[in-house]
């Protein structure tokens, strides 16, 4: 039996037996663009996962025509004049709230996989990018958009994109707002692979992922977030803080054991 809740009228989280959790934007109408209720039930959406037991996995869509437009300009037009510095104050850790909507999938606990499809502009590819792994539909139409505006990426995409994208391809893309579609998007680091139908793809991953270890893949994750920030010294000691309280736990050891004799393991939350 799944369990679905609605955040802002904006976002659904569905979560499933096999504990694979579906998050969908929902504002097919205007190709889930990014308003004020969008923004809020994306960052719910992600802080109910970050808390959430059991979710060993979370898929992240958009519902209708594509997956996300980017922001609604016409619903943002007096964000500064009413809310005085939103983009200086840190309102969500070291984060504001327009670039919590991308760094919280990174905080989500689970690896997040986002399905492409159709439209992924401006906003949308910072989200996407938020996700651990990103399945796009060969002809999705993507863009890091926010230069056609003589604005700056400033939705978390530079932290985001280290590691993934090259420094001069990177420049290249945000300097000219060029489209490109998903295929290319594999070849330029903003895609791990494409597909047909992205979001059948990104289920059966998830479905994989779900059967593994919960407690190594959150620690693997943890591992791949600290990569780029942190030096070697402490990411070797971080590898073994994780290793070590892997095989801490009861039954890890039998569970493991069992894996290599390649028997099908079974493990815990």
């Amino acid at each position: 039996m799944s369990e679905k809740q609605t955040f802002h009228d904006r976002v659904s989280v569905e979560r499933q037996d096999d504990g694979v959790a579906q998050v969908r934007l929902m504002r097919p109408d205007k190709m889930n663009a990014l308003d004020p209720a969008m923004f809020d039930g994306i960052i719910a959406a992600g802080e109910h996962l970050c808390e959430a037991k059991g979710v060993r996995a979370v898929v992240l869509s958009g519902e209708g025509r594509s997956f996300c437009a980017g922001i609604d300009i016409t619903t943002f037009g007096d964000a500064g004049k009413n809310e005085g510095q939103p983009i200086i104050a840190r309102t969500h850790r070291n984060a504001n709230k327009f670039q919590e909507v991308a760094m919280v999938w990174r905080r989500v606990p689970a690896p997040v996989i986002a399905a492409i499809h159709g439209v992924c502009f401006g906003g949308g590819m910072q989200i996407a990018s938020g996700a651990d792994i990103r399945i796009a539909h060969p002809q999705s139409r993507m863009a890091i958009m926010e230069m056609k505006w003589g604005l700056v990426p400033d939705m978390g995409g530079y932290a985001l994109w280290r590691g993934l994208v090259r420094d001069d391809v990177l420049r290249e893309l945000v300097y000219t707002n060029r489209e490109f579609s998903g295929e290319e998007a594999v070849g330029l680091g903003l895609a791990t692979r494409c597909a047909d139908d992205p979001l059948a793809e990104a289920n059966a991953l998830a479905a994989e992922i779900a059967s593994r270890n919960p407690q190594a893949i959150r620690g693997a994750k943890r591992l791949a977030n600290a990569m780029q920030d942190d030096d070697t010294d402490a990411l070797l000691l971080a590898e073994s803080e994780e290793q070590s309280a892997i095989i801490r736990q009861p039954n890890q050891v039998e569970a493991v054991m069992a894996g290599m004799q390649k028997r099908a393991p079974v493990f815990s939350d």
